[in-house]
């Protein structure tokens, strides 16, 4: 009779905890997934100071952490059931289309080309591209200045070729796996400059400010989105709402102000969400 008992109890627990849940199948929305578990797993950088940055600690702080975590709850998941994924510019598309990820918000600019392969929610950041020096470069002025020097980027990401391409042909490229890397061998005088965003670029000025500066003459307009699964319509648009609702309600510019504020870097106007 006890043993009875147990095993009656044991398919009752079974039962709730599979009430508790709706079964996901691999093509559906995110808000399905975030509905259905309560959980998603979203794709970040883990080295970008300001924006998302892993701390000794184990801590995950910056602006695109906010905005993942606000997005996250708007979609019904509570901080404590995010898990963080490092993801890097080789690798976002592969990781939303292959569902090691749910969403990616890692300075993700929406191109053309990548909403072949992606869906973007957005923007919820503008900036451009820009040039990272070190003080005692100050005949580096712009990206034109930049032929017969070396200048670094990150590999799968596009702006050191086109600065290259568009303003000093004979610059010479220097690719590494991680801009903190870049920043290392700039400060040893290896590589003359860093080319990437310059909201990018002021987390690294904020480390250094005394050795390392911000040419601060963007010559490029970068959107940032918040990237899904490709045909995820019904997560594009919660995701753009959500944005919207961060930006409206104040949420938007008091993360900026903390995380962006004491590099430097000038808060610029909320963007109009066009991606939803």
């Amino acid at each position: 009779m006890r043993a009875r008992a147990i095993l009656t109890l044991a398919f009752l627990l079974l039962t709730c905890v599979s009430c508790g849940s709706k079964p996901v199948a691999p093509g559906d929305s995110v808000v399905a997934k975030a509905s259905a578990g309560n959980h998603l797993t979203i794709g970040i950088r883990f080295d970008a100071p300001g924006l998302s940055l892993r701390t000794i600690d184990g801590r995950f702080v910056g602006f695109d952490v906010d905005v993942a975590r606000f997005v996250a709850g708007e979609l019904g998941v509570e901080p404590h059931n995010i898990s963080w994924h490092e993801t890097t510019s080789a690798t976002r598309e592969s990781d939303l289309a292959n569902g090691v990820v749910d969403l990616v918000v890692a300075t993700y600019s929406i191109t053309d080309k990548r909403k072949q392969q992606v869906a973007f929610a957005g923007p919820y950041f503008v900036t451009g591209q820009d040039l990272l020096v070190r003080r005692t470069s100050p005949d580096i002025t712009g990206p034109e200045t930049l032929n017969g020097r070396k200048l670094c980027s990150v590999a799968g990401s596009t702006p050191a070729q086109q600065v290259r391409d568009r303003y000093a042909q004979a610059v010479k490229l220097v690719e590494y796996p991680r801009y903190p890397d870049c920043v290392t061998a700039l400060l040893a005088g290896q590589i003359d400059a860093i080319t990437t965003d310059a909201v990018i670029l002021a987390g690294y000025v904020g480390q250094d400010p005394e050795l390392l500066r911000l040419v601060g003459k963007p010559f490029s307009t970068e959107r940032y989105g918040v990237g899904l699964r490709k045909n995820d319509t019904d997560g594009k648009a919660a995701v753009g709402k959500a944005i919207q609702k961060m930006i409206s309600g104040g949420e938007w510019r008091r993360s900026l102000s903390t995380n962006i504020g004491p590099s430097g870097y000038p808060i610029p106007a909320p963007p109009e969400v066009t991606e939803q």
